[in-house]
């Protein structure tokens, strides 16, 4: 009871200083030591003085973990371990990225991860004495946490704030909301683009944790604001350079949605983005964009497999419109012809124009998507072109017939909504 209290006394008259903090753990046990918040952000590092490794340096002129970092600790379980357990973790050396052997803890209210202490083995092994003080000073640094989340959180409602008015529309002027974003002391992006991520039920204080997490800690896309609205994610990011920022969002979505499933368990995800601009004031487009997009994904979920982007939608871009036009409206005789004719005949034809279509009209592919054998298929393209005069080397008779099939399919969509 009394080594505890005088360990203790360590860290008296450090509360608000955790910088010094970090010295006093640096002191007590030998080595070198950071400490970081919840999503691996640096807040404090002690002095050192030739013990060090690369992933320290990193982290330091960084003011972060690097992402490889990040990415290692996971796939060797280190931070499984540090976000499941209260005790210390030892850290094997990862040569990869330049991480050497440490000795790990969480910082925790609860079952809440406010931060994480990392001590650099320096000289000698960590001892059981020196895990037992990592768990003191570990508590020692919880409510000084407490405070940096406390004033975290109430700049994230200002954030919201604006982010929300951006999204609606309620700066007209870019001028005007150019002003308002000065107060967020960062610059702006030179281009941008609207994410939103839907998930499969409504999104809960947890995983609210880890998407906050992985937004924090990825490098892939910069992401100035983002918010949730029931089971939406959304997000903004941007560029300061436009170098490959596209390319960057369609690495971002789907590195997002299986890093949330392998990480934390969160399956079902659907990512899309809007358009990209370059006025923040066309936020409110690229939003609608990004949730026209993700309505698509789901009416045409083979179709739009490796898209991600609004800008990819091609055709699709126009669905809405089509569907409320008269042509849409009105049947072709000759698909009348072809309804008419596998109705008596119990056949497939109309099926098998489709998928025809939908192939680009080559016979192997959409032989194998029927499961009929190519000569099979041309003997149903003659039956076809017999029956309702279809021209099918005709270019424009076969865009008119394959937007039909789109449009009905995506009718059957909106029925289910």
């Amino acid at each position: 009871m009394q080594e505890s209290s005088k360990k203790r006394e360590i860290f008296k008259g450090v509360y608000g200083d955790l910088m010094e903090f970090a010295d006093r753990i640096s002191s007590a046990l030998g080595c070198p030591v950071t400490i970081e918040d919840g999503n691996h952000r640096l807040l404090a590092y002690s002095t050192h003085e030739e013990t060090t490794d690369q992933a320290r340096i990193s982290t330091i002129i960084g003011r972060r973990v690097p992402e490889k970092v990040i990415n290692s600790l996971w796939k060797e379980g280190i931070l499984p371990a540090l976000l499941k357990y209260e005790k210390p973790v030892q850290v094997p050396s990862i040569d990869d990225v330049g991480l050497g052997k440490r000795a790990a803890i969480s910082i925790r209210k609860n079952n809440e991860v406010l931060g994480f202490i990392w001590a650099l083995e320096a000289s000698k092994p960590f001892s059981e004495e020196d895990m037992e003080f990592l768990k003191l000073a570990a508590k020692e640094a919880k409510n000084q946490l407490l405070q940096l989340q406390l004033r975290k959180k109430r700049k994230e409602e200002s954030y919201q704030e604006f982010f929300w008015q951006l999204l609606t529309g309620h700066y007209e002027e870019e001028q005007e909301l150019s002003e308002n974003l000065t107060q967020f002391s960062f610059d702006i992006p030179t281009v941008f683009s609207v994410i939103v991520f839907e998930f499969p039920d409504e999104i809960n204080r947890e995983i609210e944790r880890h998407i906050t997490y992985m937004l924090t800690t990825t490098q892939k896309v910069k992401p100035y604001f983002f918010t949730t609205d029931q089971n939406r994610l959304i997000l903004l990011s941007g560029d300061e350079t436009r170098t490959n920022f596209s390319q960057s969002i369609n690495d971002f979505i789907p590195y997002f949605i299986t890093q949330m499933k392998s990480r934390f368990d969160v399956s079902g995800i659907f990512g899309a983005s809007g358009g990209i601009y370059k006025k923040l004031s066309d936020g409110t487009h690229s939003y609608k964009e990004a949730l026209f997009t993700l309505k698509i994904k789901r009416a045409f979920p083979d179709d739009t497999a490796m898209m991600t982007q609004y800008q990819e939608l091609g055709i699709y871009q126009t669905m809405d419109l089509m569907v409320t036009s008269r042509y849409a409206h009105t049947e072709d005789v000759s698909i009348q012809f072809l309804r008419s004719y596998d109705s008596k005949n119990q056949t497939d034809l109309l099926i098998t124009l489709q998928v025809y279509l939908e192939k680009d009209c080559h016979p192997i592919e959409a032989a194998k998507k029927l499961h009929i054998h190519v000569n099979t298929l041309n003997y149903r393209l003659k039956r076809i072109a017999e029956i309702s005069e279809i021209n099918l080397k005709d270019p424009l008779q076969k865009m008119s017939l394959f937007l039909r099939f789109k449009i009905w399919k995506y009718e059957e969509f909106l029925k289910k909504k």
